[in-house]
């Protein structure tokens, strides 16, 4: 069973403007942040948003660098180049819906817009992969919601047999 510090995680970041340099990354550095509580960010990327692209990207990190965990950032809006969810949604075996109903609802006790999030939290093989929205103060409040049970989850994707209700 793996500890914390043995947890593979990668950050993406979803931006036509950040891929083409014309926005400065602000959301991805504050997930690796506070990711660096769960375990280590081996890779950073930051693309437009594009389906196949986010695709591929989140099915070779998930199956060829068989990372634990992968973070999105952006992307799960309304407007027509939102596609994560969309993305999300062609390569995961399966969903957690409660991850990402918590993350609106905490997100909903600070705004309205909240509900327009498309968010998804889901499983490919032993990797979970979370959407988070855009913006820098919206993605740390959604990581931080799902943060106390992401050990949890990613022990139990690598393995770990213990009974849910064991300390």
């Amino acid at each position: 069973m793996k500890t914390s510090e043995e947890y593979r995680i990668g950050v993406v970041t979803l931006s036509d403007k950040g891929s083409q340099g014309q926005r400065v990354d602000e959301s991805g550095p504050i997930v690796q942040s506070l990711l660096s509580t769960v375990g280590k960010v081996i890779h950073t990327l930051i693309l437009p948003d594009d389906i196949e692209s986010i695709a591929g990207v989140l099915t070779e990190w998930s199956d060829l660098e068989r990372l634990n965990l992968i973070v999105t950032t952006g992307g799960t809006g309304l407007t027509p180049r939102d596609v994560t969810p969309q993305a999300t949604l062609q390569v995961i075996d399966y969903e957690i819906p409660g991850m990402a109903e918590v993350m609106r609802m905490q997100s909903l006790k600070k705004t309205p817009h909240a509900m327009l999030s498309r968010a998804i939290v889901g499983v490919r093989g032993q990797t979970m992969i979370v959407n988070l929205p855009g913006s820098p103060k919206a993605a740390r409040e959604n990581l931080e919601a799902v943060m106390p049970a992401l050990p949890h989850a990613l022990a139990k994707l690598a393995g770990d047999p213990s009974d849910c209700g064991e300390k």
